[in-house]
C-alpha cells in the first residue's frame, strides 16, 4: 500500500509517498516546494492572495503526483501560518473544492509530538533528556525528551518568517536588530527556560529547514560525507559558531553563494541563526545534531500506527 503525507508548512511545502512495508516503510517519492504561505500576511492573520494561488498551484501538481504513484491514502496537515490565519479555513474549505485534498489544521501541541516521533525514528536519543528544536517559518517547536518519552513540549508563534518580518530590516542585519530580536526572545521563551531548568537537557537536535542547510553547509566545508540515506547528518557546535558569523556578515546574494545555501533557505537563516546560538549559548548546551526526520515522518508513523490499529480491529 502507498501512503502519502503533505505537510503544509509556512514556508514550505512537503509531499512525501511511501509503500508500506508490514510496521515500517520506504520512501519513494519526496518533494517540497516554497510556497512561503505566510509571506506579507503572518504577522496579520491573513493568507494572501498571491500565498493562496500559490498554495493552491502545488497542491494541483501534488495531486497529480500522488495520482501518478496510485497512492491509497493521503493524509495533509496545515501548521501555523494557517491555524493562526483568520480565513485559514476558507483556505482549508477551497483547497478541499479544488484539489480534492483533505487538510487537518493541527495544534502547536500536535506538531511538536509528531516532531519527536520523526526525530526518535531517526536517531537513537538515548536515556538522558534532550532538546529537540523545530524552526518553522510560523512557529518554533521544543520538545525535552528520551528515547522512552516526551518530557515537555510546547509551540511558540515566533518562527522564522515572523522575526524576518520583524527584525530583519536590513540585510546584513543590523547589531540594533540582533539585540532587539535577543530581547524579544528572552521575553518570549521564558516557558523554554524554566523546562530546561528543570530537566537539564545538554543535547541540541535541530530538525528541518534551517539545520538541513547548516548540515549541507558544513558537509561541504569540511568535505564530510553525507550520505543520501541517512537519517542523521553531520553538524559539531565549532562549525555552527563558524557558519553562524559567516552568516552574520554577509548580504543575501552573498549568502547565496556559500557551497549548501539554498534560494528557499536564504532569507530566514540569518535570524533562524542567531535564535540557534543564542539559545546555545543561554542554555549551556554542549552538542548538536541534525535530525533528517521531523514532522512529516511523525505524521507518517502516526498514521501508520492508527492504519494498523484499523486493521486490527476489523480483524477480531
Amino acid at each position: 500500500m502507498k501512503v502519502a503525507v503533505i505537510d503544509m508548512g509556512t514556508n514550505t511545502f512537503h509531499l512525501i509517498i511511501v509503500e508500506v512495508i508490514k510496521d515500517d516503510f520506504k520512501i519513494v517519492y519526496r518533494e517540497k516546494t516554497a510556497v512561503k504561505i505566510g509571506e506579507k500576511g503572518i504577522n496579520h492573520g491573513m493568507i494572501t492572495e498571491e500565498a493562496t494561488d500559490r498554495a493552491l498551484k502545488t497542491l494541483t501538481r501534488f495531486q497529480e503526483v500522488i495520482q501518478e504513484e496510485k497512492v491509497e491514502q493521503v493524509f495533509a496537515t496545515a501548521t501555523s501560518a494557517i491555524r493562526n490565519a483568520r480565513n485559514g479555513k476558507d483556505l482549508v474549505a477551497l483547497i478541499k473544492k479544488e484539489t480534492g485534498i483533505e487538510t487537518r489544521i493541527i495544534s502547536g501541541i500536535q506538531e511538536a509530538e509528531y516532531i519527536y516521533y520523526g526525530v526518535k525514528k531517526a536517531m537513537d536519543l538515548g536515556s538522558k533528556p534532550t532538546l529537540i528544536m523545530d524552526i518553522g517559518g510560523g512557529s518554533i517547536e521544543f520538545i525535552i525528551g528520551t528515547n522512552d518519552k516526551i518530557i515537555w513540549r510546547q509551540s511558540f508563534e515566533i518562527g522564522g518568517q515572523r522575526m524576518v518580518e520583524k527584525f530583519q530590516k536590513n540585510d546584513p542585519i543590523l547589531e540594533d536588530d540582533k539585540v532587539a530580536l535577543i530581547e524579544y526572545l528572552n521575553l518570549n521563551l521564558k516557558e523554554l527556560f524554566e523546562a530546561h531548568a528543570e530537566h537539564q537537557p545538554k543535547t541540541l537536535i535541530g530538525s528541518s529547514g534551517t539545520f538541513d542547510t547548516l548540515s549541507d553547509i558544513y558537509a561541504l566545508k569540511e568535505s564530510v560525507d553525507r550520505p543520501k540515506e541517512a537519517t542523521e547528518y553531520p553538524l559539531t557546535l565549532s562549525s555552527f559558531q563558524i557558519i553562524h558569523e559567516e552568516l552574520l556578515t554577509k548580504d543575501r546574494d552573498q549568502r547565496l553563494q556559500i557551497p549548501g545555501m539554498i534560494p528557499l533557505r536564504v532569507d530566514m537563516i540569518v535570524v533562524a541563526s542567531i535564535l540557534v546560538n543564542y539559545l546555545i549559548n543561554k542554555l549551556q548546551l554542549t552538542d548538536i545534531r541534525v535530525s533528517g526526520y521531523a514532522l512529516k515522518e511523525g505524521v507518517l508513523l502516526n498514521t501508520l500506527h492508527a492504519l494498523k490499529e484499523e486493521e486490527t480491529l476489523k480483524s477480531s
